[in-house]
């Protein structure tokens, strides 16, 4: 077993993990990115880009999350090819993990950057098309269904936002619901029923995603949840909306988490619970989800990371003194 110490640990990667990395490489701290099991986050599995800022033309996922990982190591960050299985926070800093490697990771400060996945159906045609007319993020990918017939599978919150979202780019979006009312708050409901853009279909369940003869989404294959009967519905995107689940499981009984699952942070901030411990990108977001708000937050945990060991170290030298 190997010990790396480090005063800036972070545990995953993609845009959060990368920029806090970023920042605190850029202020003398040395970090340390632990990349799990998916490096480069789910951008590394999102085809086109066009919403991130500064780029003209479409760029790919897997390519932006390579130039923040070479940004990243170039001003002095360590990437490491582990993943965490278990943390120690109690005593406070420094904060203790252990990868599946069996090594040892030690941190003055701990950033969490390990996100969350967008839950899938799990039926036939859902992966292979995916980037072909399958997402799981309209903001995402809805402006390249322009014009287009799109449907949105899911009756919660996000599967009624999601939906409304579309009626920017798209005149003809069905919403497809299990059951024959919707989950979602009232005043989404609202507005939902108020678009003359959107068409729900009740008590139907997604079988199958197929292909039409250039290789992309064709049409859905349904069946109606109270008769057994099956359907068609032909639509150039469709959005699988049904919830994400963030990869918090490692923090159970150690971190504060709402009822979704993700870490609880001071409002504003990226501050958990636990002084020197940070959280950013979509471990701890539920609303926004984009890559830009993952680099967002991942800057101010690094920011607030080199507060805090700024603090530490004038309290130590302090006591020195008093001493």
């Amino acid at each position: 077993m190997t010990t790396h110490k480090t005063r800036m640990l972070i545990i995953g990667s993609g845009p959060a993990g990368y920029s806090a990395a970023i920042y605190g490489a850029r202020a003398g701290m040395e970090p340390i990115v632990v990349q799990g099991l998916q490096p480069g986050g789910q951008l590394t599995i999102t085809t086109d880009v066009e919403n991130y800022p500064g780029f003209e033309d479409v760029i790919q996922g897997p390519w932006l999350m390579e130039q923040m990982q070479k940004q990243a190591e170039h001003v002095g960050t360590r990437m490491m090819w582990d993943t965490i299985v278990d943390v120690d926070l109690e005593g406070g800093s420094p904060f203790r993990a252990i990868g599946d490697s069996g090594d040892e990771y030690v941190g003055d400060v701990l950033v969490i950057a390990t996100g969350a996945q967008a839950k899938w159906l799990g039926v036939p045609g859902e992966a292979e098309l995916g980037g072909k007319g399958v997402s799981a993020c309209a903001t995402c990918d809805g402006f390249f269904y322009r014009g287009k017939k799109v449907a949105v599978i899911g009756g919660g919150n996000t599967a009624v936002e999601e939906a409304l979202y579309l009626t920017n780019h798209s005149d003809d979006v069905t919403l497809i619901h299990r059951r024959d009312e919707l989950r979602s708050e009232k005043i989404l409901q609202d507005r939902l029923f108020a678009s003359e853009k959107i068409t729900p279909m009740w008590n139907k369940t997604v079988e199958s995603f197929e292909a039409g003869e250039n290789g992309a989404l064709g049409h859905l294959v349904l069946i109606d949840t109270q008769t057994g009967e099956r359907s068609t519905l032909e639509v150039d995107g469709a959005f699988v909306a049904i919830g994400h689940a963030p990869a918090t499981e490692l923090f159970k009984g150690k971190l504060p988490m709402d009822d979704g699952g993700y870490l609880l942070v001071e409002p504003g901030t990226p501050k958990t619970s636990i002084p020197g411990v940070f959280a950013c990108g979509d471990v701890m977001d539920h609303t926004y989800r984009q890559a830009v708000t993952a680099a967002g937050t991942g800057c101010m945990a690094a920011l607030d990371a080199e507060r805090f060991l700024a603090t530490l170290e004038f309290a130590e030298r302090e006591m020195e003194a008093a001493e």
